[in-house]
C-alpha cells in the first residue's frame, strides 16, 4: 500500500531571515528581523533597537545563503527534493516598503534562485512575508497597526506575482499569522507588551490590516498566475486538558479557539461567531472599512499551511501555567519526551491535529514546518544524529496515519533543511538541518556544509515516498 500521494511535495523550508545574510547587499535595506541581536529576552522585551555598529545581529549573516544557494541547491537536489519553502526578503525587493518602483537587484536574486531551483526538479514555495516587514514601514508607520500597509503589501504582492508567474505555482501569505497575540514584534511589525491595556486592541486592529491584505493578495494571485495556489500559515500545536475536569476542558477549547481565530477567518473568508465574545473578553473594538468583509469572504485562501513542533497542555490552575517552548504556555506533559530547549515531542499529535484541521476547514493541509532542534556535535566531518532520524520517522508515520483517516495533505518540508539562526533565540547552535553548517552563535566559522547522517536517511524518505519509514 502506498500511503503518500505519488505526487507529494517532499522537501525543506527556510525563511530570509534566517539564511541570506547580506542584509545590506545589492540594494536591500533593514527589517524588523534585523534589529533584533541574540537571545530569548533581548528578542522579545526590548523589541526594536537601532543597529549598533560593531554588535552582532543573527539575521545580519543567517547561514549566507545569498552567497551559497547554488551549493545548497545542489545539496537539496542530492536529497530528492520536490519543494522548496523559503521566503522573500520584503526588504531586498522594496528597500523601505513605500517605494513606487521595486529593487531590480533583489528580483534578479529570486529569479536566478528560482530558475535554479527549477532546473533540479524543485518547486519554490515561497511565503510571502516571513517575519520580515521593513524597518522603515514599522519606524515610520508603526507596522500594521497603521492600515496603510495594506497597500505597501499590495504592490510587493503585484510585484512579485508579476514577476515570478511562471516560476512560483505554491504561494503562502503571513508566516505563523496567528503568533500576533504572543509576539507582534515578528508578525505584525510593531513593539508592544501584553502588558498594555490596549495591547489587544492593537494587536486585532493589525490582525484585520493584515486579513484585508491577504484576501487581496490572494485575489490578484489567481488573476495573475490562474493555475497557483495561495495558502495562509498557522503556527499550529496541539492541545490537551491536564484533566477531564470540566473547567480544564472550557480551558483548552479557549485557548484552540484563541489559535485557529486566524484560521478560521482566512480559510473560511469571515469572522467566526466567537469574534464577539473574544473581542468583548478583550475589550476590543477594531474599525472595518466598507467592503472589508466583502473582500475577506469572496478571497479565502486555497489551502492551510502550518508548523508543527510540540503539543502542550491547558489547564484552569493558572498558577501552574509556564512558558513550555515556542512562544507558548501550559504545563509538562509527563507522557513525552522534550527536547534540549523544553518543547515536548508528540508525533501522535501531529495526527490528531492534522484531523482536527481537516474536519474543520474541508480543504489541503501542508505541513511546512516540522523537525528538531538540536545540538549537533561534528565529527570528523560528519553529525551521527540518530535522534533527529527518529523524531523524522516517527513523524512521517503520522502523516501516514492522517492521510489513512482522510486528511488530504499536500507535502512536507522539514524545518530549516540546512542549518540557520534561530528565530526565537538567534542561535545557530540550536541545530534543525540534515546540512551542518560551521558557524558559531556569534557568526564565526568557515560555513561550509558538512552532510550530517540524517542527510541519507531523508533521502531514502523521499525515495521511497515515506515508505522507509512505515
Amino acid at each position: 500500500m502506498n500511503h503518500f500521494p505519488q505526487d507529494f511535495l517532499w522537501g525543506g523550508a527556510l525563511a530570509a531571515h534566517q539564511c541570506e545574510g547580506a542584509y545590506l547587499e545589492d540594494g536591500k535595506l533593514p527589517s524588523t528581523a534585523d534589529t533584533l541581536g541574540v537571545g530569548y529576552v533581548q528578542r522579545f522585551t526590548q523589541g526594536y533597537q537601532e543597529i549598533e555598529p560593531n554588535k552582532y545581529y543573527p539575521s545580519h549573516k543567517g547561514n549566507d545563503f545569498y552567497h551559497h544557494w547554488k551549493e545548497d541547491i545542489d545539496l537539496m537536489s542530492q536529497m530528492g527534493f520536490k519543494c522548496l519553502r523559503t521566503s522573500i526578503a520584503w526588504s531586498r525587493i522594496y528597500p523601505l516598503g513605500d517605494e513606487n518602483e521595486p529593487n531590480e537587484k533583489g528580483l534578479q536574486f529570486y529569479d536566478q534562485l528560482f530558475d535554479y531551483m527549477l532546473s533540479k526538479g524543485i518547486a519554490p514555495l515561497i511565503t510571502i512575508t516571513h517575519y520580515e516587514t521593513p524597518w522603515h514601514l514599522a519606524k515610520a508607520y508603526g507596522g500594521w497597526c497603521n492600515r496603510k500597509l495594506i497597500d505597501f503589501y499590495t504592490n510587493y504582492c503585484q510585484t512579485i506575482f508579476t514577476r515570478y508567474k511562471d516560476k512560483v505555482e505554491y504561494w503562502l501569505n503571513f508566516n505563523e499569522i496567528n503568533t500576533a497575540t504572543m509576539l507582534p514584534d515578528f508578525g505584525c511589525g510593531f513593539h508592544k507588551s501584553c502588558k498594555d491595556p490596549d495591547f489587544y486592541q492593537q494587536v486585532y486592529q493589525a490582525s484585520h490590516h493584515m486579513f484585508v491584505a491577504s484576501a487581496i493578495a490572494n485575489k490578484l494571485c489567481h488573476e495573475i498566475i490562474p493555475d497557483a495556489k495561495i495558502g495562509m500559515m498557522l503556527a499550529g500545536m496541539q492541545s490537551y486538558p491536564e484533566t477531564c475536569k470540566p473547567e480544564d476542558i472550557y480551558e483548552t477549547l479557549k485557548y484552540k479557539r484563541e489559535s485557529l481565530f486566524y484560521s478560521d477567518v482566512m480559510m473560511r473568508g469571515e469572522y467566526p461567531n466567537y469574534t464577539k465574545s473574544l473581542f468583548k473578553e478583550r475589550n476590543v473594538n477594531i474599525e472595518i472599512a466598507d467592503g472589508d468583509l466583502q473582500l475577506m469572504k469572496e478571497n479565502p485562501c486555497d489551502f492551510l499551511a502550518f508548523s508543527y513542533y510540540m503539543s502542550s497542555v491547558i489547564t484552569s490552575d493558572t498558577p501552574k501555567l509556564k512558558n513550555t517552548g515556542n512562544l507558548t504556555k501550559g504545563i509538562t506533559n509527563p507522557y513525552l519526551k522534550t527536547s534540549e530547549w523544553g518543547w515536548q515531542i508528540d508525533p501522535v499529535g501531529l495526527t490528531s491535529y492534522c484531523i482536527e484541521l481537516s474536519d474543520r476547514y474541508q480543504k489541503p493541509l501542508f505541513i511546512v514546518e516540522n523537525g528538531l532542534g538540536a545540538k549537533d556535535e561534528l565529527i570528523n566531518g560528519s553529525v551521527n544524529d540518530d535522534y533527529r532520524i527518529d523524531y523524522l520517522k516517527q513523524h512521517v508515520k503520522a502523516m501516514a496515519k492522517a492521510i489513512e483517516d482522510g486528511v488530504q495533505l499536500m507535502g512536507y518540508t522539514s524545518w530549516g533543511c540546512i542549518d540557520l539562526v534561530s528565530a526565537s533565540t538567534g542561535q545557530m547552535s540550536k541545530r534543525y538541518g540534515f546540512v551542518y553548517v560551521d558557524a558559531d552563535d556569534q557568526g564565526n566559522g568557515t560555513y561550509d556544509r558538512y552532510k550530517k547522517k540524517s542527510f541519507d536517511f531523508y533521502r531514502q524518505v523521499i525515495e521511497t515516498n515515506g515508505e522507509n519509514c512505515l
